[in-house]
């Protein structure tokens, strides 16, 4: 079987970084999705242990059509009886067409529906299906009359671990939040310091990281409720992941915000994560946090324009910010996501490197900037 595990667009080298130590085989990267092969035991781990895609698909089908005739022998052709038990819920949930002769959404999905019904009638013998049962959310996506159907494994985004307790204002995703840390090349025996850390959400998935707490030990999945896959895989992948948690190391994690509610929500989400021993958390202005070590980490996620404020408050923030680094952490690294396009010169300092990403489908820069590390820094 082939299985697409989605993301972000900018983050599919993560992605393919995160397959690849899992032991996937044969794994390939496209805009928006890395694909590799494997059996169910691989889609459990996949949904498990996957912490920056967004969810995993099976490939149930690709192909070209230019008639709605031809879109509905494809889709027809598949063989769904081998997954859809015979009360599964199959909408049809998600359906994309770009630069596609067969363009009409509404008419995709309800070619498509039609014709999974033919080919379910074929194995059940039955006209109509009541559809009460397991979830089986089918996505289909058209660019240049190149169709791929998909099965969505995970039902919720794999976002969704089950920590957040409370939302706040804009806050980043999980998949995001883990990616910034993967990029960042922080090792959890550093110093790591979000000086604006709203709910948490980034200091959390970096211990979570630190412990190798699989993200989604402690959630369920759409998958689960399927008769095709043995629930002792569920249970003995989940088991093998909680035995893998670390529990030895001493992390040195720091996380303080202006807004005392959003600290009082991030120590919520910290204790639901289990890492709540793990962070340092404070209600303090960032112009006023000491240093915790000579060399570390800053990972933040500050406010930008399309969020909380706007342009000339924004650039006195990073300016302000600018100076704290350089006065108070002169040795360390810093990575910061903004969507502001002068954040460089309000920072006053050019990154290292930078990578264009997309939080909340806002266009953002990660901005990259070496510095020293005690062993050298390793990129």
């Amino acid at each position: 079987m082939i299985f697409i595990a989605s993301t972000t667009m900018g983050l599919e080298s993560v992605v393919k970084e995160e397959c690849l130590a899992l032991g996937f085989k044969n794994i390939k990267v496209f805009d928006g999705r890395v694909e590799f092969e494997g059996d169910f035991k691989d889609l459990v781990k996949a949904n498990i242990y996957l912490r920056c895609s967004d969810r995993v698909f099976i490939k149930m089908a690709e192909f070209k059509a230019l008639s709605y005739e031809e879109l509905f022998q494809n889709v027809k052709a598949i063989e769904w009886q081998d997954f859809i038990d015979e009360n599964g819920e199959f909408p049809i949930s998600w359906v994309s067409s770009v630069k596609s002769k067969l363009y009409s959404k509404s008419d995709i999905q309800r070619i498509s529906k039609k014709a999974i019904v033919e080919k379910l009638k074929e194995k059940y013998k039955r006209e109509i299906f009541l559809e009460n049962g397991a979830l089986y959310s089918i996505k289909i996506q058209c660019h240049k009359d190149i169709f791929i159907v998909m099965l969505d494994s995970s039902g919720e985004a794999l976002t969704k671990r089950g920590y957040r307790a409370v939302k706040r204002l804009a806050p980043i995703k999980e998949t995001l939040a883990a990616a910034l840390v993967y990029l960042s090349k922080w090792k959890s025996d550093e110093v790591l310091l979000d000086a604006m850390c709203g709910t948490g959400t980034i200091v959390i998935e970096a211990a979570m990281i630190a412990r190798n707490i699989a993200p989604g030990a402690n959630r369920n999945f759409a998958a689960e409720k399927w008769s095709v896959i043995d629930e002792k895989l569920w249970t003995d992948i989940r088991d093998e992941a909680f035995s893998s948690e670390d529990l030895s190391k001493e992390l040195k994690i720091y996380a303080s915000d202006i807004d005392e509610k959003s600290i009082e929500v991030a120590k919520e989400n910290a204790e639901k994560a289990g890492v709540e021993e793990d962070i340092i958390f404070e209600v303090k202005d960032f112009k006023d946090i000491e240093s915790p070590a000579k060399y570390g980490a800053v990972i933040v996620n500050p406010p930008y324009g399309e969020r909380l404020m706007n342009d000339e408050d924004i650039e006195e923030l990073y300016r302000d910010f600018g100076k704290f680094c350089k006065k108070n952490l002169a040795k360390w690294s810093y990575y910061i996501i903004t969507s502001y396009e002068d954040f460089e010169k309000a920072f006053g300092k050019p990154a290292t490197k930078n990578r264009k990403l997309y939080n909340g489908g806002i266009k953002c820069y990660y901005y990259q900037y070496f510095g020293d590390r005690k062993n050298g820094y390793r990129n």
